[in-house]
């Protein structure tokens, strides 16, 4: 399949077809998603699980993040605020539930209680300036719903950072992995397997291969509209289903690879960390 993502480029060069750019562009980004996945997983051998979920989050979203930058220099908005949404959606609802199913439900429930929260203040938190968009009751219109939003933004930008501190400072034990009893594993106590390349070698794959989505990313942003109008398919279904569906590519190969090695642990950090990582960070950057 990775051969899909060279033939999107050479198609957009010599015929420009929408569909076909769109589909290959679509098809071209998965395997290298499925990569992105193998090689946080090995930097997760050094780095540890919180670490390791934590890396993976922000890998898995950098999707998401490139389609938005893109979308938004392009002035496609909704599509932005679409894709965001699914990929919420999509992290809580279709990876988490599969890594359940596959894993488990033994897992760290002060870890969900904080997800939760943070979840929660990000939907209030988006949730204030569309209640005064549409209650009109601004006092300049226009501009109280602007600073209020942008304030929002600080906000959460300001939770996602003391989120971050405290997963990686402040409580890190409750970040541990547990084990079926449900008591926490010490680091390297259970190890069986052994990392499969160096930790500058997963360093230098995840580079290489966010630089390739970063690519394929572009192409797929500007025939999105063109695919929409060819395929008589809405926009909103591809921004809320299929966009989603190909940057958790990365989350749904790895949260379910963790989930059946018994690390729950890392999944929730892969899954729920990543939306609450989009709600907060790529939502407050946008």
């Amino acid at each position: 399949m990775i051969p899909f993502g060279p033939a999107a480029i050479l198609v957009q060069k010599l015929t420009h077809q929408s569909v076909w750019v769109f589909f290959l562009s679509l098809v071209g980004i998965a395997p290298l998603a499925e990569r992105l996945g193998y090689a946080t997983e090995q930097l997760a051998f050094y780095t540890g699980p919180t670490v390791g979920g934590l890396l993976n989050a922000t890998f898995g979203n950098a999707t998401e993040l490139i389609i938005s930058i893109f979308a938004l220099k392009s002035g496609l908005i909704r599509i932005v605020q679409l894709s965001l949404l699914g990929s919420i959606l999509s992290n809580l609802l279709l990876v988490l539930g599969c890594a359940f199913f596959c894993g488990g439900l033994v897992l760290q429930k002060a870890t969900a209680v904080v997800n939760s929260g943070l979840l929660l203040m990000a939907v209030m938190g988006l949730l204030f300036p569309a209640v005064l968009h549409y209650t009109h009751t601004e006092l300049y219109f226009g501009k109280s719903e602007l600073a209020l939003s942008r304030f929002s933004s600080c906000i959460m930008l300001v939770a996602y950072a003391a989120y971050i501190f405290f997963q990686l400072k402040s409580q890190r034990n409750l970040y541990v992995p547990l084990n079926e009893e449900g008591s926490q594993i010490e680091e390297g106590s259970d190890d069986d397997e052994a990392p499969q390349i160096s930790k500058w070698e997963s360093v230098i794959w995840l580079l290489i291969i966010t630089a390739c989505v970063s690519i394929l990313s572009e192409y797929l942003v500007d025939a999105i509209e063109g695919a929409s109008i060819a395929l008589n398919f809405p926009v909103s279904f591809i921004s809320v289903v299929l966009l989603p569906l190909v940057g958790n590519a990365v989350d749904h190969a790895s949260a379910i690879t963790f989930a059946m090695k018994d690390k729950l642990d890392i999944t929730i950090g892969v899954s729920i960390g990543s939306s609450t990582q989009i709600a907060l960070f790529v939502v407050g950057i946008n």
